[in-house]
C-alpha cells in the first residue's frame, strides 16, 4: 500500500477510533442490517471511551453515503470530531472490528484496501477513444474522449482506382485517429506511472493503438474483448474483466514483495530483516522501503512522544537515545504508522512469509 495518502493520520492527534466492517448492500434489508452493524459498532467503541463527536461523525458517515455495488466492506478512522479515512475496501472483513486507542489501527486497511495500481482504460474504435485514467490514491484524474475525424473513414467496396484512393485516405483517417488517442494514453500514463493499460473496443482498433503507445507505456497494455464505445456496449463484461486484471495486479504486487522480501533475507547481506527488534531499528533509521506484516498479534513496542519512527523492542534502547519515559503501545499500531511517516510502503503477506513475530522490513540501503 502506498502510504501517501495515510499522511493525515500520521500527522493528526489522537484517540482515534477506527473500525472496519462488511457494508454489502445487495438484499431489501440491507439498511436494516447496517443500523444493526453499526449500533453494535457503537457500542464497542464507546465501551472503549469514544467521545461523542467521534461517534456522531462516524455514523454520520456511515448512513450519509451512497449504497455500494455489488460486495463491499468499509473502512472508517476518526479523530474527535472528524472522519479522517473513509475509504471502501474491495474485500470485506470476515467480522468487524472496531477499536479506540492513541493510535489509528491500519493493519485490516493494509489487509483488505490495498488499492489498485495506477492504471488507464482505453475504449477506442476508428474514430477515437474514450480514456479514463485512475492514481495511485484510486482517484480519477483524467477522463475524455480524444477523436480525430470520422469523414470518409469506412472503407468502400470495389476495386476502381477512385475506390483504391479513398481506402488508402479512409485508413490514413483511422491511424491519425489512432495515433491521437495513443499519444494521449502516453502522456497521462507516463504522468501517474500507470502500471496497466487496459485497451478494450473494436479488436482492430484496440491492436493498432497498443502498436501506437510508446514503449514504455506499452510494456504495461493489455487488451480485453468486452466494451464498446456507444453507451451499454459490453460495458459488464468490460467492467467484470477489468476488475479481475485489477485483482490479479494487487495479488502480484503482494507477492513479488514477499518474493523480494525472501530473497533478500536469503543472503548474508541482503537488504532486508524480520522480527520486532530489528524493524523497529530499520524504522528509526528511516531505513524501511516497504514494510511487511503478517500477524503480529497483541506484540507490543516501546514508543516515543515525538517522531513515529522512534520505536524499539526495549524501552533502554531509547531511553538510551535520550527519550524520556518511553511509552508502550501496540506494535500492529505503532509500526504501520512509523512506516507511513518514513515514506514506506506496507504490504500485508498473509501467509506468503512466515515472519518472525509478525514483522519484515525491505531496506533501502546497508
Amino acid at each position: 500500500m502506498d502510504t501517501a495518502r495515510l499522511r493525515e493520520l500520521v500527522t493528526a492527534d489522537g484517540p482515534f477510533a477506527s473500525v472496519y466492517f462488511e457494508d454489502t448492500h445487495d438484499t431489501e434489508d440491507a439498511g436494516k442490517q447496517l443500523e444493526l452493524k453499526w449500533r453494535d459498532l457503537r457500542e464497542q467503541l464507546s465501551e472503549q471511551g469514544a467521545g461523542e463527536a467521534t461517534l456522531a461523525a462516524l455514523e454520520t458517515a456511515v448512513f450519509d453515503s451512497e449504497p455500494p455495488v455489488g460486495v463491499s466492506g468499509r473502512a472508517l478512522i476518526a479523530a474527535g470530531d472528524r472522519v479522517l479515512l473513509d475509504q471502501r475496501l474491495g474485500d470485506a472483513p470476515a467480522r468487524a472490528l472496531a477499536r479506540v486507542s492513541t493510535m489509528p489501527n491500519l493493519v485490516p486497511l493494509v489487509e483488505y484496501g490495498e488499492l489498485p495500481p495506477p492504471h488507464v482504460v482505453v475504449v477506442a474504435d476508428s474514430v477515437g477513444a474514450d480514456i479514463t485514467a485512475v492514481d495511485e490514491l484510486g482517484r480519477v484524474v483524467d477522463a475524455r474522449t480524444v477523436e480525430g475525424t470520422e469523414h470518409h473513414v469506412h472503407k468502400p467496396r470495389g476495386g476502381a482506382w477512385a475506390h483504391r484512393t479513398i481506402q488508402n485516405h479512409a485508413e490514413e483517417l483511422v491511424k491519425q485517429n489512432i495515433e491521437l488517442a495513443a499519444d494521449h494514453v502516453g502522456t497521462v500514463g507516463r504522468r501517474i506511472g500507470a502500471s496497466l493499460v487496459v485497451a478494450a473496443g473494436a479488436p482492430e482498433a484496440r491492436k493498432a493503438l497498443i502498436e501506437a503507445l510508446p514503449e514504455t507505456v506499452r510494456e504495461h497494455a493489455t487488451e480485453v474483448s468486452g466494451g464498446g464505445r456507444h453507451q451499454g456496449s459490453g460495458e459488464d463484461t468490460l467492467n467484470a474483466e477489468i476488475d479481475d486484471l485489477l485483482t490479479e495486479a494487487t495479488r502480484r504486487r503482494r507477492q513479488d514483495a514477499a518474493d523480494r522480501f525472501s530473497a533478500a533475507l536469503s543472503k548474508p547481506t541482503g537488504l532486508a530483516v524480520q522480527g520486532i527488534e530489528a524493524v523497529t531499528t530499520a524504522l528509526r533509521e528511516h531505513n524501511v522501503e516497504t514494510l511487511l506484516v503478517g500477524d503480529p498479534g497483541d506484540a507490543e513496542v516501546f514508543a516515543g512522544s515525538g517522531d513515529p519512527a522512534q520505536l524499539a523492542a526495549q524501552a533502554e534502547t531509547l531511553t538510551t537515545l535520550g527519550v524520556d519515559r518511553p511509552g508502550r503501545v501496540r506494535a500492529d499500531e505503532a509500526l504501520p504508522v512509523a512506516a507511513a511517516s518514513v515514506d514506506a510502503d506496507i504490504v500485508h503477506v498473509g501467509e506468503r512469509v512466515d515472519l518472525t513475530e509478525g514483522f519484515g522490513a525491505i531496506l533501502r540501503h546497508d
